[in-house]
């Protein structure tokens, strides 16, 4: 037992496991927060957990920067904040996570005359339960929003409505909150909502890691590793949101042990279907312009391959102890494999073990290598934060980064979840889509998608009709080469003359040029220079008007 704890305790120095390392995280922060500015909010309406025996009233802290143009609260973009167990990343770390190249969204925005109000998930007490509001239920932290809201439109000036962007679970609680009014007769002022790779049909952390990270902290009881997986893997958001949890594999009065019946992808029990149901059945608000930037490739290109070797490795971890630790993806289809394999050893003898495994569903292949926004293994681990165990352990993986927010769910299509289908933008509930050529760090901010964001907040340009065809034409990639490649609905006729337009931010048309389909593609030439643009593509009596960007 001596050797385990040993074992285990060079595991578990990182500590850090689950705060802010699933996401993009900025290089430097930028310090904008004034402390005395930030206030307290406390939701009026209260809330229930599926696991809890009465409601309570969740609570929030936010700061308003004004915009530097006239310094007046007329034009409230609020921010909100994601999974965050331990509230490590503050107001601060909010407003910095729209940091890109040098630039600022928020900064662009304020320029631009419009207010940020960022809304942190602290953790607080209320009516003698702590709450840890970072991995708190996402309906509790979507009552706090809605008492921001109603704040807002009572303190604004003047009628302008506001703008709410998501980024990962704050997408959640934006459509949660901004829905829940809707369905309720409450009047939220909202005309554009932004969801920024958010898991509308599940997350996804690997299971096999998921297992070793479990096994390490109850092998030894420390009370240090089980409040992590505790308060963090365990946390209500995460058992709400991941689509495959280790609390769905347990055989039953074990916490470690799997049950060998239970090798398919499942849900934490009590919490996973049940989000899901009330989330699909709420929907998404319907008096707001609904749009998504997304991090996960739209292309199909995958995050690995399904069952693919995470790592194998034998790590020294000192005075005679070592420990053989394999790990996969979950398999293809209808397979099944060894995702976990930990075995310990002191001077060559067994002192620990434990194993095991995953199927892969009928038709689909594992989560873990979809398309998606990614995040990676080493940054889990808190980089190896100086442990030469760990530090091993990090630089023998073979595969690094997985699929955590598939692309198929940040655009919330129902597609059976087959997280590898190539996007129907037909099917999803938004009305306008950045989607990379490329699977990006999960909610980083890229020129590309801040473009996007800030043409929808400055509703830029105006007067064009969207999808009048509906959805004959669409753009292959986006951004776009040299030149703009298109699919075209088999149910445009060969022969018909179509009308291409090119315009610019302001309004001004570039190009035009006429074309004769011939097939179900349609390439048009580009040379124009680095910028958002809108393709207008017209036949005799209807049109559709397309957002791309070059590079």
């Amino acid at each position: 037992m001596k050797h385990i704890t040993l074992l285990t305790t060079l595991f578990f120095s990182f500590t850090i496991f689950g705060q802010s390392t699933f996401q993009y995280t900025p290089e430097s922060t930028q310090h904008v927060s004034n402390e005395a500015a930030v206030t307290q909010i406390v939701a009026s309406l209260g809330y229930q957990g599926y696991d809890e025996m009465q409601e309570y009233f969740g609570e929030g802290e936010y700061e308003i920067f004004l915009d530097n143009v006239d310094g007046i609260l007329d034009k409230p973009v609020i921010l909100l904040d994601g999974f965050d167990p331990g509230d490590a990343r503050d107001i601060n770390g909010l407003y910095s996570s729209l940091a890109f190249g040098g630039a600022n969204l928020a900064d662009l925005v304020r320029d631009e005359g419009y207010d940020i109000v960022v809304l942190n998930a602290p953790v607080y007490t209320t009516d003698g339960k702590e709450i840890d509001g970072g991995g708190d239920y996402i309906q509790r932290n979507a009552m706090v929003l809605i008492e921001l809201i109603n704040f807002l439109n009572e303190e604004k000036v003047g009628d302008e409505e506001l703008v709410v962007i998501g980024p990962s679970m704050g997408g959640l609680i934006g459509r949660y909150g901004l829905a829940f009014m809707e369905a309720n007769s409450m009047e939220h002022e909202t005309r554009l909502y932004i969801s920024f790779d958010a898991p509308h049909k599940g997350a996804n952390i690997p299971i096999s890691l998921q297992y070793l990270i479990n096994y390490l902290a109850q092998e030894i009881g420390d009370a240090q590793a089980i409040a992590l997986v505790d308060e963090v893997l365990n946390s209500p958001a995460a058992k709400e949101m991941l689509y495959d949890h280790l609390l769905g594999h347990l055989l039953s009065g074990s916490p470690t042990e799997q049950d060998p019946t239970k090798l398919l992808p499942a849900g934490a029990p009590d919490f996973r279907d049940a989000f899901q149901a009330e989330l699909d059945a709420l929907g998404f608000p319907q008096n707001v312009r609904n749009v998504t930037m997304i991090n996960g490739a739209g292309n199909g290109l995958t995050t690995g391959t399904a069952g693919m070797q995470i790592v194998d490795t034998t790590l020294d971890l000192g005075s005679g102890a070592t420990a053989d630790v394999a790990l996969h993806f979950v398999p293809e289809a209808g397979t099944t494999i060894n995702v976990t394999s930990f075995d310990s050893f002191f001077a060559g003898f067994p002192i620990g073990t434990f194993d095991a495994d995953a199927q892969g569903e009928a038709t689909i292949d594992g989560i873990d290598a979809s398309p998606g926004g990614v995040s990676f293994i080493s940054n889990a681990l808190g980089g190896g934060d100086g442990n030469p165990a760990l530090q091993d352990f990090i630089d023998a993986l073979d595969q690094d980064a997985f699929s955590f927010i598939p692309t198929i769910s940040a655009l919330a299509l129902e597609t059976e979840n087959d997280w590898f289908a190539i996007p129907d933008l037909e099917d999803s509930p938004f009305v306008n889509f950045h989607i990379p050529s490329t699977n990006e760090r999960h909610v980083e901010p890229t020129a590309q998608n801040v473009a996007f964001a800030l043409a929808e907040i400055l509703q830029v340009p105006l007067g064009f009709s969207e999808n009048e065809l509906s959805g004959a034409f669409q753009l292959v990639s986006n951004p776009v080469a040299e030149t703009i490649e298109l699919l075209v609905d088999p149910s445009i006729v060969n022969g018909t003359v179509i009308t291409a337009e090119i315009y610019n931010q302001l309004g001004q048309r570039l190009v035009h040029n006429t074309f004769s389909v011939s097939g179900t593609t349609l390439k048009i030439s580009q040379t124009l220079p680095t910028g958002i643009y809108f393709l207008k593509v017209s036949t005799d009596n209807s049109s559709q008007t397309l957002k791309f960007l070059v590079q």
